[in-house]
């Protein structure tokens, strides 16, 4: 009997490894990465690629008796048509932070088959700023799972930015320049994206060989995994901006220096229609392609913050007919990936002669546009359609990687309608995600993504409801609940206020009205009895969103969906409290009352107590995981300590000095954060204005200034270690806040 069983598993075997034999490439990615995602049920599904008439990815599902077969003319619709199924008929949803599966017994049937159909050639992900305020330390283990989530959902064309510092330290070695040079001109990790866009220069550096040496190993394997899933990564081109010591080695080049960024002082750039522009571009790609291949897509933004040195029109139309030039010299295939940012963030210098200039200097369908603020700032319907340039819709939702829970579906569905039925048969290519951050709103990300497969009008409420049984498996009716008012609230806005509890204290200006930042909101607020939160959503439906989804704890506490859903409500819930109470302390002090001045003060320090407990619950909200990640790319005590400086300085004072202009952009609602870098700011106010109505004088704002800015710059080089593992049990800690908190929400 016993050799009768070897026998058996010894002919499985070989049937087994015949079929992967037969496999075409495409199908041997999509059955690994369906290992991956059900590592037991995997062997019930069966994947085919199949050849189409058009050039459009297609899927098709059919179900048998024992198996799932899913067709497609590529890896990533393959993919994708397995994560439809689990979508619509498994109750299962694959998202950005955890996944929920769990199949039945017997996998549902379908009648018939299943066939879908994309018209948009490209499916985009992330932004430059992603790989800096989210991925710096991700290690491969990490950007795995990613791969699989934009398989699954039909990303085709992410933009793939690691490992660049390689290539440039070759073509700058070539050139002449010395290993010191070299390390002035590149910025620490966190910073990096600032530095290819050509923002700043040196600043956080300078990096570690030993850094230069492990993203080349991590690119490969990232751009290796992408490929073999049929994606296209974007890869860098040259964007003319060049260390100052270029200079000295060609000193007859057009370098010149361009305005400041962000007080940073500016940055050099080389003329594109300069000789060496074509040289130094073209031995870039080379390089880049020797080490890291090419799928002939290449993104290069020169000018993406700031304008270019002359309006001319027939200048500008010349600088993008060079940018374009350099990579077809190295690439006659290259199609320039163009960030549209700049057409809105510098609208006024871009006119539609200077834009279309810039546009049509590129040959025809050698470019493509991404638009990136589509939720509520296209600049497609300002561009005639980018001047009849191939163009792909974009939502950006979230700025600094903001904690927050915020992205209005409805405003995004009417956008997207407006540009898919307005251009689909123009040159409208795709739709995409290009986020300066994730990790906090992947409702977003799904509902976008999902338009790649879908693009017919749907019902808000009834695809929210859908979406929150799919992240449960279940139709407990308080999770279900608890879904609609969050989509009543926070997911009807577009926007989020940036709260002064993570930005330098001040006193409160009681005004409104204020101008909004074009990259943020920073404004003051006015608490009244008709609005007591002063919130850009409705606080006291958030609140009964979060009562039903604690109520809901008993049937959902061990899925890991719902106990990051649950941190992240009462995260939010609670920071709705945070103008009250520092309205509450501008108060007191103008109204020169010392003990509703020492009682606001108590409110503010519990409630920032609180929020370090609530944001101890769940892995994604620690700033110790963050710290942790990025000294793990360390192989020495000073490389460690010094990804730590550069992890701390990024999502607090931004610049690296005591003074800066971008101080508090990408502050973050992390445990961590708020005991050891908002408490003692908020500390130190409050003695500042205690000691000024003790002695009967102004507020001294300069001293407090001078003194916070020290306090700050201390805490970005200190070495306090925080938890890196979660520290309470989020149903617990949210019940207790839930009998806390309740009576500030009563109406």
């Amino acid at each position: 009997m016993l050799r009768f069983f070897q026998l058996i598993l010894i002919f499985l075997l070989l049937t087994s490894f015949d079929d992967d034999i037969k496999r075409t490439q495409n199908e041997k990615a999509v059955y690994a990465l369906a290992k991956r995602l059900l590592p037991e049920r995997n062997s019930e599904f069966i994947f085919k690629e199949i050849k189409t008439d058009g050039d459009k990815d297609y899927f098709e599902i059919i179900t048998s008796e024992d198996f799932v077969t899913i067709k497609g003319n590529s890896a990533v619709a393959m993919s994708s048509g397995l994560d439809w199924y689990l979508s619509k008929y498994c109750n299962s949803q694959v998202s950005l932070n955890y996944n929920q599966i769990e199949l039945p017994n017997t996998l549902p049937k379908i009648v018939g088959s299943v066939k879908i159909e994309t018209p948009f050639e490209y499916r985009y992900f992330f932004n430059y700023c992603t790989y800096g305020y989210t991925m710096p330390w991700w290690d491969w283990s990490r950007w795995e799972k990613m791969i699989d989530y934009m398989a699954l959902k039909g990303v085709n064309m992410p933009l793939a930015t690691i490992g660049q510092e390689a290539v440039w330290q070759e073509v700058f070695r070539d050139m002449g320049l010395s290993e010191e040079k070299i390390n002035d001109f590149f910025v620490g990790p966190a910073h990096l994206p600032w530095g290819w866009m050509g923002n700043i220069d040196g600043m956080g550096g300078p990096l570690p060989d030993n850094w230069i040496k492990q993203r080349k190993n991590l690119q490969i394997k990232v751009l290796e995994r992408m490929r073999s899933l049929g994606m296209k990564p974007v890869l860098q081109a040259f964007t003319g901006h060049v260390p100052e010591s270029l200079r000295m080695i060609y000193p007859k080049a057009n370098i010149f220096k361009i305005e400041d960024w962000a007080g940073v002082d500016g940055t050099y750039f080389l003329d594109p229609t300069d000789k060496l522009f074509q040289e130094i571009g073209e031995t870039f790609i080379r390089k880049q392609t020797e080490m890291y291949g090419t799928d002939h897509l290449y993104d290069a933004d020169c000018f993406i913050e700031v304008n270019p040195p002359s309006k001319d029109p027939d200048f500008l139309k010349q600088l993008s007919k060079s940018v374009y030039h350099s990579m077809e010299q190295a690439d006659p295939e290259a199609t320039w990936i163009l960030q549209g940012w700049f057409f809105f963030f510098k609208k006024d210098f871009w006119t539609k002669e200077r834009g279309s200039a810039f546009l049509n200097g590129i040959p025809k369908d050698k470019v493509v546009v991404l638009d990136l603020y589509g939720e509520k700032n296209p600049t497609w319907n300002k561009t005639d359609a980018f001047y009849g340039q191939p163009w792909v819709w974009n939502v950006i939702c979230n700025e600094d990687q903001k904690v927050n829970m915020s992205g209005d579906l409805q405003a995004m569905q009417i956008q997207f309608n407006d540009a898919f039925e307005s251009e689909i048969h123009n040159n409208l290519k795709g739709v995409g995600v290009i986020p300066e951050g994730l990790g906090y709103n992947p409702i977003v990300q799904d509902f976008i993504f999902a338009k790649a497969w879908s693009q017919k009008e749907v019902d808000i409420k009834q695809w929210v409801n859908t979406y929150a049984s799919n992240r449960y498996t279940t139709k407990n009716k308080n999770a279900l609940e608890a879904w609609s008012l969050l989509e009543e609230s926070v997911y009807s806005r577009t926007r989020t206020l940036w709260s002064p509890l993570i930005t330098t204290p001040r006193l409160m200006i009681l005004e409104s009205d204020n101008k909004e930042d074009i990259r943020h909101v920073r404004k003051d607020f006015k608490i009244t009895d008709e609005d007591p939160f002063a919130w850009d959503f409705d606080v006291y439906k958030m609140y009964k969103a979060a009562e039903y989804l604690l109520l809901a704890n008993e049937e959902l506490k061990n899925k890991e969906t719902y106990r990051f859903d649950l941190t992240n409500v009462y995260r939010e819930l609670l920071f709705s409290l945070t103008h009250k109470l520092i309205n509450d302390i501008s108060v007191s002090y103008q109204a020169k009352d010392r003990e509703g001045l020492k009682n606001a003060s108590e409110s503010l320090f519990k409630l920032i107590d609180d929020l370090e407990a609530i944001t101890g619950t769940n892995e994604n909200f620690l700033l110790g995981k963050w710290i942790k990640d990025a000294r793990s790319w360390g192989t020495t005590k000073k490389e460690e300590d010094y990804y730590e400086w550069n992890a701390r300085t990024i999502v607090t004072i931004w610049q690296p000095y005591p003074e800066g202009g971008l101080r508090d952009y990408a502050g973050k609602q992390w445990n961590g954060l708020f005991s050891g870098y908002y408490k003692p700011r908020w500390q130190l106010f409050v003695d500042h204005l205690s000691k000024s109505l003790e002695t009967n004088t102004p507020f001294n704002s300069k001293k407090f200034n001078k003194d916070v800015r020290e306090l700050d710059y201390k805490w970005t080089r200190s070495k306090q270690k925080y938890p890196d593992m979660v520290t309470g049990d989020v149903i617990m800690v949210a019940k207790r806040l839930q009998r806390e908190y309740a009576h500030f929400f009563k109406k």
